[in-house]
């Protein structure tokens, strides 16, 4: 495994909780303060910083200071790469398992005849 399969890893781990799943949704238009963020859901100010340090911790989000707030920001680099990474794997799902052949290297196991 490289490095960047392991930080990508821990990407799709971090995707993987609902609530870093809705704030990545809520980052697609744009750049947030941590009290807008915060309005959205019902839970307390320390569980959003605890949400926001995974996601900032493995490169989805941005974070900088401004007064008194904190501001966050998608990381758009890693998000794209992270992305390519899943529609490389989605790909696999497009062939038509009915025609592949018995040689594709997606192919592991031979389906039962009956």
């Amino acid at each position: 495994m490289t490095a960047g399969s392991n930080v990508q890893a821990r990407q799709f781990k971090a995707l993987a909780d609902d609530t870093r799943l809705a704030i990545v949704d809520m980052l697609c238009g744009g750049e947030l303060c941590a009290c807008n963020i915060l309005k959205n859901f019902q839970i307390t100010q320390p569980t959003l910083s605890y949400h926001m340090k995974i996601l900032t911790e493995c490169n989805l989000v941005k974070a900088h200071r401004e007064g008194a707030w904190m501001r966050y920001s998608l990381n758009q680099k890693d998000l794209k790469a992270l992305c390519s990474r899943l529609s490389g794997i989605c790909s696999c799902c497009g062939q038509d398992q009915s025609q592949a052949s018995d040689s594709s290297p997606n192919r592991r196991f031979k389906e039962d005849p009956s």
